[in-house]
């Protein structure tokens, strides 16, 4: 029984320390695994949160306006690390107003105005579609298509 020995129980706690250490150095924050979550940077605690639930191991991560009030250097980190989530395998579903974030992220977008499905396709297809245009990037960033 794990509460009766000693010796299981320090296993147990190198374990789940090991595997904490392993979520913060995935999104990049590890010098901050002994800081009170609540004194870091807005940013930094938006990766204690991702952090926090890949400790959960899980295979499908969904992010719910991740680069929502980061600045364009932190919007560029958050990239990189949801890069390196779908690089180990772990699908990310995200939940995002920020265009230019989604268009350099994904690789299918499905996109939403007020509820209607108004797009679906990958970021070449999305920049282009007029509704999407209207609704969400504006004439300037149609101009390639």
């Amino acid at each position: 029984d794990l509460l009766m020995n000693p010796v299981a129980v320090g296993r147990e706690e190198r374990r789940l320390r090991d595997e904490s250490m392993a979520a913060l150095q995935a999104v990049q924050i590890e010098k901050y695994a002994q800081e009170i979550a609540t004194s870091l940077p807005y940013g930094t605690q938006r990766r204690v949160e991702i952090a926090r639930a890949l400790a959960t191991g899980p295979k499908v991560l969904l992010l719910d306006e991740p680069a929502a009030g980061l600045s364009a250097d932190e919007a560029d980190t958050l990239m990189q690390i949801v890069f390196e989530l779908r690089s180990r395998g772990i699908t990310v579903l995200l939940i995002e107003h920020h265009m230019k974030f989604v268009m350099k992220v994904c690789d299918i977008i499905t996109v939403l105005d007020h509820g209607r499905k108004i797009a679906e396709g990958n970021p070449a297809t999305i920049s282009c579609d007029e509704q999407v245009v209207e609704a969400y990037l504006g004439e300037e960033e149609a101009e390639a298509c």
